[in-house]
């Protein structure tokens, strides 16, 4: 697309038209976005592109239409982390990952939907709306930036910004053929995200193939001086990164994380396997004693930091509607009414995690275990590629998996892992079953971008799958 609007073969203008009509055609069936910028900025920012490449000055995402998560700070528009206690919030100040977007030219749509804090993996539990799949619109899209994967799927946006704390960008890129990058812990500033636990959480690109994650991974990337996490790495480079030569790929498996998927989604990675095997690829089986613990180990943290920073939302600076009365009945009014079931639940348990007496039962135990989980992790993406399949069942229907929250909590099994660790992973479609798709996920070590990419452009290249649209 970028070649077309140097080129002078597609109009940026009728472009962001074009997306915008798809929008406003769409979204009243998927709800993928929560807030949408007025036509007359997006054309203006679109003839500013079209100037720009008239004259040979264009940037690195001049003229492509972003979504953004609506847990990450925009000033323009409001950010409300899909919660009845930020309903109309609008910060001051942009995301860094959003200034960074504005810089190289990108222009933002809007902003997405998602499970509320997101705390969840299928976009229902927003406090406004569910997401729907355009795949199959009786079925959800996966979590929690199922606003995101939704807009791209359709058509809705060029690029999207997720976050992704156990799976949240990476789940919604199966189930809606989409790509989501997870980045290896402080490679992307997370100033101006909305805190859920701040130990585990990325900011992701997302994009319909791999080569486009890649492109705004590039212009997101890098040491920030206001997130104190990040990591002093030079800047990330992915242009021109080749296909993987299969006969150069070394790929491990876990064995025992396969029993509990489905057949249909098992039978697609085995497949996939098996060509990258007879195109020359070396394939082993890895052990890994702790992985068994990992839900365990995620949830404990991530609840526990979750009940921490949620603290803050006390009513009184991010005011929920509807709340009045003196102090104490003031602020449990404004936590009853602003957050959302789920919400509560995971603060209730990360509060227990941390109460006296427990902590070093269950918090400090976790963090010790994830430790150990991360040695494993590095130990084994040191002589090879980590393949898992993206999640274990296929696309729920909508209502299906909300009503038992360990059957929601269990669809992370697969995506953890690399959270746990701090390291990069892939998701991206390898095939579909009765119209639904299906994901496979690649692990790497830290700071292992560049081979995710390489071996997920290979996949493409093998399956057909990248750029694949839900409609149109």
């Amino acid at each position: 697309m970028v070649e077309a609007f140097s080129k002078g073969d597609l109009d940026p203008i009728e472009h962001a038209l074009e997306v915008y009509e798809r929008v406003q055609t769409y979204d009243r069936e998927y709800n993928a976005f929560i807030s949408i910028e007025s036509i007359d900025f997006i054309l203006d920012q679109a003839a500013e592109a079209k100037r720009r490449y008239r004259e040979g000055k264009q940037r690195r995402l001049e003229g492509l239409l972003v979504s953004v998560k609506d847990n990450i700070s925009t000033s323009f528009l409001p950010t409300t982390a899909a919660s009845r206690m930020l309903d109309g919030y609008v910060p001051p100040y942009n995301a860094t990952v959003v200034e960074r977007i504005l810089r190289e030219g990108g222009i933002i749509i809007g902003k997405t939907n998602l499970d509320e804090f997101a705390m969840g993996s299928t976009t229902e539990l927003s406090a406004f709306f569910p997401t729907k799949n355009p795949w199959d619109p009786a079925r959800v899209p996966g979590g929690s930036s199922g606003g995101s994967a939704v807009a791209l799927a359709y058509g809705g946006s060029d690029l999207a910004l997720g976050s992704d704390t156990g799976g949240s960008a990476r789940a919604p890129a199966a189930y809606t053929a989409t790509v989501g990058l997870k980045p290896t812990y402080g490679l992307v500033s997370r100033y101006g995200l909305i805190p859920y636990a701040n130990s585990l959480e990325q900011i992701s690109p997302m994009a319909r193939s791999v080569r486009d994650v890649a492109l705004l991974l590039e212009a997101i990337a890098g040491f920030d001086p206001r997130d104190a996490t990040t990591l002093r790495v030079d800047e990330v480079s992915l242009a021109g990164t080749p296909p993987l030569d299969p006969r150069k790929a070394s790929i491990c498996i876990l064995p025992d994380l396969l029993e509990g998927a489905e057949k249909p989604i098992v039978s697609a990675f085995n497949r996939l396997l098996g060509r990258l095997e007879s195109e020359g690829a070396r394939i082993m089986e890895a052990r890994m004693s702790l992985v068994e613990y990992s839900l365990p180990a995620y949830y404990t943290i991530a609840f526990s930091e979750a009940a921490s920073n949620l603290a803050r939302y006390d009513g009184v600076l991010y005011r929920a509607k509807g709340s009045s009365g003196i102090w104490e009945e003031y602020i449990a009014q404004a936590r009853r009414r602003g957050f959302g079931s789920e919400v509560k639940r995971r603060i209730l348990m990360g509060t227990f995690a941390l109460s006296e007496g427990y902590r070093d039962e269950y918090y400090v135990m976790a963090t010790k275990v994830r430790r150990m989980i991360r040695d494993e992790v590095l130990s084994v993406t040191r002589r090879c590629m980590i393949a898992t399949p993206a999640m274990p069942v296929m696309p729920p229907l909508l209502g299906e998996r909300v009503k038992d929250p360990i059957q929601l909590y269990l669809m992370d099994v697969y995506t953890v892992i690399a959270n746990l660790s701090g390291v990069p992973a892939l998701v991206q479609p390898i095939d579909f079953y009765e119209g639904l798709p299906i994901g496979i996920q690649w692990i790497g070590g830290k700071l292992a971008e560049r081979d995710l990419v390489s071996i997920g452009l290979l996949v493409e290249k093998l399956t057909g799958l990248g750029g694949v649209a839900a409609v149109g």
